[in-house]
């Protein structure tokens, strides 16, 4: 390595994963142009990295902040380009950060970019799913699998339930970092394929825990979902007490795959896959969009939510890019009900050029990966930079809507790194 060049990561090179750092190069020649280079190891072991071109300016400096990229994983002034455009060697892989407990490494370099690509500096970024007092306590009581998330201090906090599809802390943890109390529960326990019916009840449970614990001081839950598990939270929102606030993203308008069962009946039938609809594309991943059959048919009438009878409010999350499904559609159509019965309970943003897959900011972005339900894999839609954009906004938004509709009487204690 050069002794004059120096990598910089600012403030710190160790934050939370959802926070932007400033990546500085200082010690180049006048206008020299050189590779920086991004890379980390996820928890399956596959390697993630970027690369992207820069020119320094008259005082041999780099400001990711200020300086365009010329040319590699993207182009143009993007601050944290390095983090979001990140891609695994393999086709169809999606970063797989589930366990709180374990940050995020992310090796940062600055190499020559002629010759051999010689290596001029580097530094190592720690970005962290879980603060310093964040308490984690896996959860096992009746039907509930779990963890728990509580911030430091003696609450009251505001409770979240977060219903990931399958298992992942990262949003749950994050969202503990600033101020809440959250659970996060796993929609799909088994197998998908495995499963022939689906109970509210399991998740009520999960409901009530919330509320019935001492540090809560919110008078109702919130509940965050994207999905197959954003139908469970309109559900819940539907027909369970004490469900206050509703984030919804890219999910479906109606129950999807399997029977909903609530009190021992069954409340909604399903909407399913048509597997004759998936388009096949030349990296040998498919899109699926179309598979979902139409909520609004006249034989899927019995598989639409009724939001309309929710008491709570909604944050309805869409991209107009979805190719899981449309989620932009089923929005639209749940706004259109709503209105229809007089309610003005919900907001609604839709993301132009975003994808599926919507995440807490600065992960990889993910253009395919297997379907945890069809068992092939997907392309999720986005064009990468538009949608790291739409993290982005989104995720303040998410923080500004549970804050507004989760009324709790106590200051909120944040984590700290």
């Amino acid at each position: 390595m050069s002794s004059q060049v120096r990598l910089r990561l600012l403030p710190s090179a160790r934050c939370f994963f959802d926070e932007p750092i400033q990546v500085q190069v200082a010690g180049l020649r006048s206008r020299q142009v050189v590779s920086m280079k991004a890379r980390s190891t996820d928890e399956k072991g596959v390697v993630f990295s970027s690369s992207a071109t820069y020119r320094a300016d008259g005082s041999g400096e780099i400001d990711l902040k200020r300086d365009p990229s010329l040319s590699g994983s993207y182009v143009g002034v993007e601050p944290m380009g390095l983090l979001w455009s990140m891609r695994a060697d393999t086709l169809h892989r999606k970063f797989q950060k589930t366990n709180a407990l374990n940050p995020h490494v992310v090796k940062f370099s600055v190499h020559e970019e002629e010759g051999e690509e010689r290596m001029l500096a580097e530094a190592t970024n720690e970005r962290l799913l879980i603060g310093d007092g964040v308490s984690r306590l896996p959860v096992k009581e009746g039907n509930i699998r779990g963890v728990l998330f509580t911030p430091p201090g003696e609450g009251q906090f505001p409770a979240l339930l977060d219903l990931s599809s399958f298992k992942s802390e990262k949003r749950a943890s994050l969202l503990a970092n600033k101020g809440f109390m959250v659970l996060n529960v796993a929609v799909f326990s088994d197998k998908p394929d495995n499963m022939k019916e689906m109970d509210l009840d399991h998740f009520k449970e999960a409901v009530d825990f919330l509320l019935q614990h001492p540090k809560v001081g919110s008078k109702g839950v919130g509940v965050i979902s994207r999905s197959k598990g954003a139908d469970i939270a309109l559900s819940l929102a539907a027909y369970v007490p004490g469900v206050v606030a509703t984030v919804w993203i890219s999910g479906c308008s109606a129950n999807v795959a399997v029977p909903l069962y609530y009190r021992k009946r069954q409340i909604l039938s399903p909407v399913v896959f048509d597997f004759s609809k998936l388009i096949p594309v030349e990296s040998g991943a498919f899109i699926i969009k179309d598979g979902v059959t139409n909520p609004l048919a006249e034989e899927n009438k019995g598989s639409l939510i009724p939001i309309e009878q929710a008491k709570g409010h909604f944050l309805f999350v869409a991209s107009e890019d979805d190719l899981n499904w449309d989620s932009k559609g089923y929005m639209e159509e749940m706004v259109e009900r709503l209105k229809r019965h007089g309610k003005d309970n919900f907001e609604s943003v839709c993301y132009p050029r975003a994808g599926h897959l919507l995440e807490p900011p600065y992960g990889p972005y993910c253009p395919s990966s297997v379907h945890g339900f069809v068992l092939k894999p997907v392309i999720w839609g986005g064009e990468p930079s538009s949608h790291a954009a739409a993290e982005v906004h989104l995720w303040k938004k998410i923080q500004e809507f549970f804050r507004t509709h989760l009324s709790c009487d106590a200051t909120q204690t944040k984590a700290k790194l």
